[in-house]
């Protein structure tokens, strides 16, 4: 036994030694990271600190839990993406001699525990990755040194209601409960959660060279997979396999994850917005509406192509399809630094409108919202519905804003028009980056003319020639 636990213990000090190898080189650099703080404390009212908590981790099933997914404004911050961590970010320096204004508090490194789940950062991991001078475990934040009381102002996001009861003083729930006796939190309190999003919505909606280079990205390689599966596609294909390709070329091109539950429904499916069970078995000749788009190091993509399974629109679906097109276009036109945010919907509403009413589908304008009845547009990033600040028609579209042009029609069965329109569900989404005086269509790779996704869909892909054994 003494040989086994020395055996054990040996192991373990290696494992907590050996850093992983291999790893992309084109993540955000730490002094992207220090540079967002510089801007969040820049935007911070005199005599106050922010802080802000990881995301919790969730359950999958019994004792498994979800892949983590790290909080979009933490990453941002800071680049941490582990759980049970919190981050202070002081307006002022704080402290005497050796002074800071900035704090993180991180998980400890426990060789047991990595052996099972993964490698941490640690505190010397936090200092020589991400750039922090002053990093503690999580365990020293309820003893921290820090009078919240004294500041005229708090800022914090909203803290989750479900995190249960806490294991110990260090787990998320921990730092939440030590967080809350420390600084005096009551139940109701929003000015300062108004204050966060105010600030980080100001800086997330526009993005940086960095941002871009991983957005342009991420764009890119959801086109691949939406073209792939143009190729690919055929009748007697599920919807899941659809579903798969996607899922597979994002991975190819180092994408961790998607973006958003994919969304991928032929014919009748196509008319639910958010359809996700993805489970028919054939697709038959109908359209298929595929809303899939990857994340990359964080950024998604959010891009949708409506394409004929059998590879030829019929005369519905194409007219159907070109009437969201032409609102897609009205509404690329005017895609520039100021104009209000709101003339994106506006837009595609009238022509929707107009073609529905010439179509015969409705008589009067103000019905289009039966057949359109979601937004035209929002911000993409870090988020695929991503922060950004909206206050009504004072919001004006700003140069390096990324937003998606989204207009669809979508006509279930027994809806008060002629049967040959019913179960036709469209929607083109593309990712648009806002310039001063014009746009670009970072997701322009993947075709959208109907005769292009035809004679696209009339190639083969490499997943055609691809032969499994049957079960």
């Amino acid at each position: 036994m003494k040989q086994f636990l020395l055996l054990f213990t040996f192991f373990i000090t290696i494992f907590q030694g050996h850093s992983q190898e291999n790893l992309p080189t084109d993540y955000l650099s730490k002094e992207f990271h220090k540079g967002r703080r510089e801007a969040f404390r820049a935007l911070m009212p005199a005599n106050s600190v922010a802080v802000i908590f990881s995301y919790p981790e969730r359950v999958f099933s019994r004792d498994i839990n979800y892949n983590y997914h790290a909080n979009p404004d933490m990453y941002y911050l800071s680049g941490y993406k582990e759980p049970d961590a919190v981050l202070l970010i002081f307006k002022e320096a704080q402290g005497t001699g050796e002074t800071y204004n900035e704090v993180l508090f991180v998980r400890e490194r426990n060789a047991t525990r990595e052996m099972w789940t993964g490698r941490r950062l640690g505190v010397e991991g936090a200092k020589s990755k991400l750039g922090f001078t002053t990093v503690y475990n999580g365990k020293d934040f309820k003893d921290f040194a820090v009078d919240f009381k004294k500041f005229s102002k708090i800022i914090y996001d909203k803290i989750p209601s479900d995190l249960g009861n806490s294991r110990n003083d260090f787990d998320l729930a921990g730092l939440f409960e030590s967080f809350k006796t420390k600084a005096g939190i009551t139940a109701g309190n929003t000015a300062s959660l108004e204050s966060f999003n105010d600030i980080t919505s100001s800086l997330r909606e526009i993005k940086t060279p960095e941002e871009l280079e991983l957005m342009r990205k991420t764009v890119k390689l959801s086109c691949i997979a939406h073209n792939e599966v143009m190729k690919a596609v055929g009748p007697d294909m599920s919807e899941n396999e659809a579903d798969g390709i996607h899922s597979y070329i994002h991975r190819r091109y180092g994408a961790e994850d998607e973006g958003y539950p994919p969304i991928v429904g032929a014919g009748a499916n196509g008319c639910i917005l958010h359809y996700g069970e993805n489970n028919s078995t054939k697709m038959d000749n109908q359209l298929l509406l595929m809303d899939v788009g990857s994340e990359y190091h964080g950024y998604s993509a959010d891009v949708t192509r409506t394409i004929p399974a059998n590879g030829k629109f019929t005369e519905e679906q194409k007219a159907i399809y070109q009437l969201v097109y032409d609102a897609q276009e009205a509404v690329f036109k005017i895609c520039k630094e100021g104009t209000p945010l709101l003339d994106l919907n506006n837009t595609a509403k009238e022509v929707l409108a107009k073609g529905l009413i010439k179509l015969g589908i409705i008589t009067d304008p103000q019905d289009v919202k039966i057949y359109y009845p979601h937004g035209c547009s929002h911000f993409l990033g870090l988020d695929v519905h991503d922060k950004g600040i909206f206050k009504g028609p004072q919001s004006l579209l700003k140069e390096n804003m990324i937003l998606t042009v989204e207009p669809g029609i979508y006509i279930p069965a027994n809806s008060k028009c002629d049967k040959k329109w019913w179960n036709i569900g469209v929607r083109i989404e593309d990712d648009i980056l806002i310039k001063k005086d014009s746009y670009e269509n970072l997701s322009a790779e993947s075709p959208r003319k109907w005769d292009e996704i035809e004679k696209l869909a009339a190639q083969k892909s490499t997943f055609n020639e691809m032969k499994f054994p049957k079960i």
